[in-house]
This record gives C-alpha cells, sequence and structure tokens, in this order.
C-alpha cells in the first residue's frame, strides 16, 4: 500500500510537487499521470526514498519514508526512466549482485525465475553494454521485482520496447498486481487504460483528477453513453422510441448500420433495461458496450481546464530545498545499486 499526505516539493523557490494526497492499495496497479515537468518523476523518488520531501510524507507498506527508509527500500520495486545498469557487468551476473545486495533466499533460482519473466534467459551471458534499449529496459524490470517487493513503481517500463514486448511487459505487469501495489508513470495512455483500475492526473504539480477511465469520463460528459447493434428488422424506429420512453434515457441516436447510441443519466446503469426492451421488442441484440471518453480526451481536457483556471501562487518553502540541477543530477556509480 502506499499513502501519500499533503506531499510537497520545492526546488529553490520553484515548486515540483504541491499538496500531493492520495492511496494506492494492495492488489491495485494505478496509473499515475501527467504533461512533463507535472512532478510525477519527483513524486516517485519522494516514495523511493531517493529525494526527501520539502513537506509532508508517505507511508510506503506500512513505513514512514522519512522515519524508516531503509524498511521502504527493503520493500519496494523502482524501475526508473533511465535505467542504472553496470554495463560491463554480464545480465545474471548484475542479478546476482543485486541479489545479493537485497539478501534475495534462494538467489540463483530466483535469477534464472526473473529471466524466464522477462523473456532475457538467452542473454543471461551478454555484456550489458551490447544490450538494445528494449533489453535494457526489461533488465531493469527484472531487478526491480528480483526481491518479491510488496510494492512496484515503475516510471515508462515500455520505453524502447517493440509490440510483441509491450504485450509482454503489460502481461507481466497485470500479473505483478494481483498481489502487490503499483504505481505506473506512461506517456502511453492507452497502455493505462489496458492494464490500470485508477488513475491519478496531476499538473503543475497538483492532483487535478484520481478515479476510474469511466468515471472521470462521465463526470466530464454528464451522462453514460451505451451503443447497441440489433439485427431483425429494418426500421429501427419502433425500438428507438421505446428507449426513448425508459425512465433515466436522455437521448437516443442512430449509429451506422443496425445502431443506436443511447444516452443515459450519469448515475444510472441502464444496461439490463435496455437489452431487455431490445428482446421485447423483437430484434436481436448483437451487441451492447459502454462507451466513454477516452483516457486521451479526459487527461487533455483536464490540463486544458486546468490551465484555463489557472493555479494560486506557490507558498514558499519553510526549509531550504537542494537546486533543481543538482536533484536531477545522473546517480554515480556508487549510488546506482540503491537508486535502482
Amino acid at each position: 500500500m502506499i499513502e501519500v499526505y499533503n506531499l510537497t516539493k520545492f526546488y529553490g523557490t520553484r515548486p515540483a510537487v504541491q499538496g500531493l494526497t492520495f492511496r494506492a492499495e494492495k492488489g491495485e496497479i494505478v496509473g499515475f499521470l501527467g504533461p512533463n515537468g507535472a512532478g510525477k518523476t519527483t513524486t516517485m523518488r519522494i516514495l523511493t526514498t531517493y529525494l526527501a520531501p520539502t513537506a509532508g510524507t508517505a507511508r510506503v507498506a506500512g513505513f514512514d519514508i522519512l522515519d524508516a527508509p531503509l524498511e521502504v527500500r527493503r520493500r519496494i520495486g523502482y524501475l526508473p526512466e533511465r535505467v542504472a545498469l553496470y554495463d560491463d557487468m554480464r545480465v545474471r551476473d548484475f542479478l546476482m549482485f543485486m541479489g545479493r545486495l537485497r539478501r534475495v533466499s534462494r538467489l540463483k533460482q530466483r535469477v534464472d525465475e526473473v529471466l524466464e519473466q522477462v523473456d532475457l534467459t538467452d542473454r543471461a551471458t551478454s555484456i550489458i553494454g551490447t544490450l538494445s534499449q528494449g533489453m535494457r529496459q526489461r533488465l531493469g524490470l527484472a531487478q526491480a521485482i528480483l526481491h518479491n517487493p510488496e510494492v512496484l513503481i515503475l516510471d515508462e517500463p515500455t520505453l524502447g520496447l517493440d509490440p510483441a514486448q509491450r504485450v509482454e511487459v503489460r502481461r507481466l505487469i497485470t500479473e505483478l498486481g494481483w498481489e502487490r501495489t503499483v504505481l505506473l508513470s506512461t506517456h502511453i495512455l492507452p497502455e493505462v487504460q489496458q492494464v490500470c483500475r485508477r488513475v491519478i492526473i496531476i499538473h503543475k504539480g497538483r492532483i487535478v483528477a484520481q478515479d476510474t477511465t469511466e468515471a472521470l469520463g462521465e463526470r466530464l460528459e454528464g451522462s453514460r453513453r451505451i451503443l447497441i447493434q440489433v439485427a431483425g428488422q429494418e426500421d429501427l424506429t419502433p425500438l428507438l422510441t421505446r428507449l426513448q420512453n425508459l425512465p433515466g434515457v436522455l437521448a437516443v441516436a442512430p449509429r451506422d448500420g443496425h445502431g443506436l447510441e443511447i444516452r443515459t443519466q450519469a448515475h444510472l446503469d441502464l444496461r439490463p433495461q435496455v437489452a431487455r426492451t431490445v428482446l421485447e421488442s423483437g430484434y436481436d441484440l448483437l451487441e451492447l458496450r459502454s462507451m466513454t471518453l477516452s483516457l486521451e480526451d479526459i487527461f487533455l481536457h483536464l490540463i486544458q481546464q486546468e490551465d484555463e483556471e489557472g493555479e494560486p501562487e506557490p507558498e514558499s518553502p519553510e526549509v531550504a530545498a537542494p537546486s533543481a540541477e543538482a536533484s536531477e543530477a545522473t546517480p554515480t556509480s556508487e549510488s546506482k545499486g540503491e537508486a535502482a
């Protein structure tokens, strides 16, 4: 579980994140979204104890990031956007090294399992420096899950992967999310819709929305939409009239072919009533599905809305914060293992 309370981070006088508060439960995959510079990476670095917040705190797997950072690190797996790897090591040797640092039991067996999970078994003896970007990304994911962490924080996990590899990594993330908490950040929004139960959208360091994609779409549209395809009769007018008379239906419009789009009140799920009405009217129901705004539509709408409304002047931090340049610096070789 991840619990974030009023998390705030300033770089000098510039706010990176301000007052973030959210939860991610065990067994939940949460999409963490926002445009470039929104504060996603800063938030993830704070949760992994790589950076200290200016104010607020968070609990990861039951441990406070400020009071028990080592306990947090033992229970977290982190895949940063730029994976820190030792280019002169071999793939298996690197995972064995990381496993010894994390005191993984049955290490050789566990390394074999993880190599198979990320489809790198045939490259186990390869020099890391010779790997493609996609293979490096899979190796980064392997080190993140090596110690069976309770919490996974993944920043662009499918970066550099080909379509087939993306499908496999999405499948792996879905399986990992059954018994873990997964916080997933990516710019591939359809990917989020496929694997995430809920999304958190931040902009300019603040949360602008958090909910399921379906609920966010309904909130923005103010209604639900249902699409049906039917067969059995050429004239859809009788069915259209009956559907329009259902309580809670706002409008019914024809679609291409034997299709109708039904707009209903947002708080009602009228799919059972719609299905019964179709059958009772003498039509065969070929398809019935809810229609929502795509995550891309929702994302762009919320970001544009936030820009139009403006933002309050940031409060000055009470304590000095390191400069952005220092905080964003690439980890040294000594810190690579710890950051990873």
